[in-house]
C-alpha cells in the first residue's frame, strides 16, 4: 500500500472511532461562516464536552459504510463540519440549532442518534427538548404540587376551626 492510502486508512479508523464513541452526532454546513462566529461556536462545543471536527466527506462517508449506518450520502457535500457529542446526547444539536438562529451561515444538515440516521427536521426538534436538569425540575414540582396543595387545604381547615 501507499503511504496515503495508509493515512487515509488510519483517518478512517479514527473517525469510526470517534463514531461509534459519541453520544450524537450533526453534521454541519459552516459554509460562509466568519472566524470570530466559528471561534465564539468552537468555545461552546468545547464548554459541553462536544468535539468539533472538518473532516473530508467521502473519509466520513467510508467510515459510516465501514459502521452500516445509511443515509448520509446526499448530506455529505459541499462544506461539513461535524460535531461528536461525547457527554449530553443532544449537546451539539442544541448548540448548532442555537446558534444558527443568530449566525445565518451555520446549519445543521442532518446528525446521527443512537446508531441512526437523523434529517435536519428531527436535528431541530431534539433540540429543543430541555436538559436533564429542567426536566428533573418540571418533574419534582409536577409530584409536590398535589401534596403542598392538600397541605394548604389542611392548613386553612385548622385556621378556620382556630377561629
Amino acid at each position: 500500500m501507499s503511504a496515503s492510502r495508509d493515512l487515509k486508512a488510519q483517518h478512517i479508523e479514527e473517525i469510526k472511532s470517534m463514531i461509534q464513541g459519541c453520544n450524537g452526532m450533526v453534521v454541519v454546513s459552516y459554509q460562509g461562516i466568519s472566524v470570530a462566529d466559528d471561534t465564539q461556536l468552537r468555545a461552546k462545543f468545547r464548554a459541553e464536552n462536544v468535539q468539533y471536527k472538518v473532516l473530508k466527506n467521502r473519509l466520513v462517508q467510508r467510515a459510516l459504510n465501514e459502521l452500516g449506518i445509511e443515509g448520509f450520502d446526499k448530506y455529505l457535500e459541499g462544506s461539513s463540519a461535524f460535531a461528536f457529542a461525547n457527554g449530553d446526547a443532544l449537546a451539539a444539536a442544541k448548540i448548532v440549532v442555537e446558534q444558527g438562529k443568530t449566525v445565518k451561515a451555520l446549519k445543521a444538515k442532518c446528525g446521527l442518534m443512537d446508531g441512526a440516521f437523523i434529517d435536519e427536521t428531527v436535528v431541530t426538534k431534539l433540540a429543543s427538548i430541555p436538559s436533564k436538569e429542567v426536566l428533573l425540575a418540571q418533574l419534582l414540582g409536577m409530584l409536590q404540587s398535589p401534596i403542598s396543595g392538600f397541605a394548604r387545604a389542611i392548613q386553612q381547615v385548622a385556621e378556620k376551626r382556630a377561629e
